[in-house]
């Protein structure tokens, strides 16, 4: 069963040039999925695509049983949560309570159930203290946790983050995976997500899909995706700096040839293993 499913997708910007060319995708309910490639992939026209910001020319997308069609837009709307790359882009009231009510005023959301969801939205992401400030003399970590809590707010389904990670130093990164993966543990919710950094791929993803020119050159879990080193590099895309140090250490024949390690406790696993040996 699929919760976001595009068949034979494509779409024109210019009816000349396909920026989606065939697209064929399924995501399973609560899945984490990574969509990598460079810029002009594609990548942010599928995205749009999942909401009816632009409906497919060709091909068929269906989100949650619903296709994608324009009678469907409000409930699309409500079931599929975006979070834009820049969180300036989505920020716009006086205050964090103003902006989190934005969206569920609009869904007819009032009086002591509209409160209660605002500090439920604000403890989710942390941020409970900031109910009064502005969210423009806030940081940027700051926020992409406010822009994350006005969505989670609607209680979508579907979590779509474009560059979730933009400008965010490492500890504010760190605190954003583990926010994600609660998140998604927690609530059941679907993560669809594309980004730059490699180390941070495996710590937020079940399955990982690369596209180039419009169309998905691969994809498959983890180990599968990342196991095809020709291809990724053919891409000017790296391993996480773990599993490239492990694949050192396997070419130099200091560690067994094994499972690719993807995060650091997988390779402290394969190290402790190559010691116990010795």
């Amino acid at each position: 069963m699929s919760i976001i499913e595009l068949s034979d997708v494509s779409y024109s910007y210019d009816g000349a040039h396909d920026a989606l060319s065939h697209v064929n995708l399924s995501i399973a309910p609560g899945e984490r999925v990574a969509i990598l490639g460079p810029n002009g992939a594609g990548k942010s026209t599928l995205f749009q695509l999942l909401n009816g910001l632009l409906l497919p020319h060709a091909g068929r997308v269906v989100v949650d049983n619903l296709p994608v069609v324009r009678e469907n837009f409000i409930e699309l709307r409500r079931r599929v949560g975006m979070v834009f790359q820049d969180s300036d882009d989505q920020l716009f009231n006086a205050t964090v309570y103003r902006e989190i009510a934005y969206g569920l005023v609009n869904m007819k959301i009032s009086g002591e159930e509209l409160d209660s969801t605002i500090k439920w939205a604000l403890n989710i992401v942390g941020m409970d203290s900031y109910i009064d400030r502005n969210p423009f003399n806030l940081s940027g970590g700051e926020k992409k946790r406010i822009a994350l809590a006005s969505v989670i707010a609607m209680k979508p389904k579907i979590l779509v983050l474009d560059e979730p990670f933009n400008a965010l130093d490492p500890k504010a990164a760190s605190h954003l995976v583990e926010m994600l993966n609660d998140i998604n543990k927690k609530l059941g919710i679907t993560l669809v997500f594309t980004l730059h950094d490699m180390d941070i791929v495996p710590l937020l993803s079940d399955k990982v899909y690369l596209m180039n020119k419009g169309e998905i050159v691969m994809g498959g879990d983890l180990a599968e995706f990342f196991n095809q080193k020709d291809i990724l590099r053919r891409f000017d895309l790296r391993l996480p700096r773990v599993a490239h140090l492990a694949e050192l250490l396997m070419r130099d024949g200091k560690i067994d040839k094994n499972a690719l390690p993807l995060t650091i406790g997988q390779a402290k696993e394969l190290l402790n293993a190559a010691m116990d040996t010795k």
